[in-house]
């Protein structure tokens, strides 16, 4: 139709065609993040019905489901949303494992969703589906999908503030952007301290983008930053009032003890080897690249890049330097990673103003999804051949029969009304008694070290329950042993019951004794407030 056109019909068209062409190819490749998003969706419901059958619940969820029968502002080593959010599953889904899963499950799909939508603010809707699948072929994102702990609802809120902080400074004057900000960064703070360094980084990209200067003097800001923080304001008043038990937990984290040099050599280089894993070989050498061609070629770097740097690379320099000195939990930079999948594959699209290395996009795609299959369907395998009692799974099955069997002797007692339960041990065996007895009673812990170690130290305990029964439960493989005697003493007699004992392979089980402690005279209690010893 345009053959016969004018020169100047055709400087009019040939933009409008190349605008549609564009807008089109943005709207298909949009169009495909949703049906994978679906298609995922989907296969992560089924996945997870087969899970539910087949696993019990870590030690953490446990644990957190037990402070979600007790909503507090605070608790032992963590904000409180973690205990809501495991206290509204409980209520809405009757303390179900499936909704807790579930709950995993849709937080990780939200995060995707956030993810997407930062991308294609930065780069475009092509970079945005690329970044999302180089998040879904990891084995990370596939544990934040089956596992309800503090980091699903953090990770969700952070790459949710990076959006709107994003929004912000894209108009800096519109009031609703830095209110929606300051809203996720509380939410944020809630579900886990980490979120409290995003203000600072938010600084921190006022002073190194020249055109986000203003920012520093953009009332608007700190406005954001104080609401963020403001949400602890409750949290913090709670801990005043329990000796400041979150504050030592956490200083607790940054203890390092003095190692040999082989050790301290094999703890130095965990780091990055259980990274690489966690975040798939490739697109884990993927992000190294990017953040060295970002620090080497600095001064080329746009508002966009500077954006994704500075919410990433001092963190993980911090974290890399302090893995010198102690052991870091795998999940502790885990946000940092949000802005590197984004910027990389912004690179293996050629969107970064340095030249990308061809090859890498393919290898990146094409390894992540062989260690993904490899995850869920070694995770098959497991726990349906004779591997299932393989010590990498053992700690996730048998709890289900083992809290059967302690409900049947609690059934049993002479006083069931006046009976309630002591769990000896670790605080996971404590939490996964009180979800898997189907009585689901409220379970004390004795803690044999004297100083607060769990949240079980900061609720009451037994003192509360002078006159009654206990059912002691004790975990032992020695079937003739004694309760301690520090426990023995505190009831009029302490009797024998009988013995838990949950094979989990040809050589693992879960074993208990469980005794009948009757008429409890007195009860040290151990409190927050108490001195306690590093770890």
């Amino acid at each position: 139709m345009y053959l016969n056109a004018s020169p100047e019909a055709l400087s009019i068209a040939l933009p409008r065609m190349r605008s549609t062409h564009r807008r089109q190819l943005e709207s298909d490749w949009t169009r495909l993040f949703w049906v994978v998003f679906a298609a995922t969706f989907v296969l992560r419901v089924g996945y997870m019905m087969f899970f539910v059958s087949e696993a019990d619940l870590a030690g953490d969820e446990a644990y957190y489901w037990d402070w979600g029968r007790q909503l507090d502002w605070g608790y032992y080593s963590k904000p409180p949303l973690i205990g809501w959010l495991m206290g509204l599953v409980g209520r809405l889904t009757d303390n179900a494992e499936w909704g807790i899963r579930f709950t995993s499950l849709l937080l990780g799909m939200g995060t995707l969703v956030a993810i997407q939508k930062l991308s294609a603010a930065l780069f475009g809707p092509r970079v945005a589906f690329l970044s999302v699948l180089l998040v879904l072929l990891t084995p990370a994102n596939a544990a934040l999908n089956l596992f309800l702990t503090i980091d699903a609802p953090l990770l969700l809120m952070w790459t949710t503030a990076l959006l709107f902080f994003w929004k912000a400074t894209e108009e800096p004057t519109a009031w609703r952007h830095w209110l929606t900000l300051g809203l996720t960064i509380g939410i944020g703070s809630l579900s886990k301290q980490m979120m409290l360094a995003f203000p600072a980084l938010m600084l921190g990209f006022a002073f190194v983008s020249p055109a986000d200067r203003g920012l520093v003097k953009n009332p608007r800001l700190w406005l954001a930053s104080i609401l963020g923080i403001a949400f602890l304001t409750p949290v913090v008043l709670w801990n005043r009032a329990h000796g400041w038990i979150t504050v030592e937990h956490t200083k607790h984290h940054f203890d390092a003890g003095t190692v040999s040099w082989g050790k301290w050599l094999s703890r130095t280089l965990e780091f990055p080897g259980v990274q690489a894993l966690l975040y798939s070989p490739v697109t884990w050498m993927a992000m190294l690249i990017v953040v060295y061609l970002g620090v080497r070629y600095w001064p080329r770097m746009r508002r966009t890049e500077r954006f994704l740097l500075t919410f990433s690379v001092p963190a993980l320099a911090a974290f890399c330097l302090l893995a010198l000195r102690q052991r870091i939990n795998p999940n502790w930079p885990a946000v940092f990673y949000v802005p590197l999948f984004v910027m990389a594959a912004a690179w293996m699209q050629g969107q970064l103003p340095v030249a990308r290395w061809p090859g890498w996009q393919r290898w990146s795609v094409r390894v992540g999804f062989v260690f993904t299959v490899i995850l869920h369907v070694g995770l098959i395998v497991i726990f349906t051949t004779g591997l299932k009692g393989h010590k990498k799974v053992a700690d996730l099955r048998g709890w289900a029969e083992v809290g059967r069997m302690a409900d049947g002797y609690l059934q049993k007692v002479p006083r069931p009304e006046h009976t309630f339960v002591l769990a000896l041990g670790h605080r996971y065996s404590a939490a996964r008694m009180a979800f898997y007895m189907p009585s689901h009673p409220r379970t004390y812990r004795y803690e044999s070290s004297g100083f607060p170690q769990s949240q079980y130290e900061v609720w009451p305990g037994p003192e509360e329950r002078i006159g009654d029964d206990a059912l002691i439960l004790m975990p032992t493989e020695d079937q003739n042993v004694s309760p301690p005697l520090e426990v023995s003493d505190c009831f009029s007699a302490v009797k024998r019951l009988g013995w838990i004992e949950v094979p989990l392979g040809s050589t693992q089980k879960w074993s208990y004794a469980v005794f009948l402690g009757e008429k409890l005279k007195t009860w040290k209690a151990v409190r927050p407030t108490d001195e306690a010893p590093s770890p």
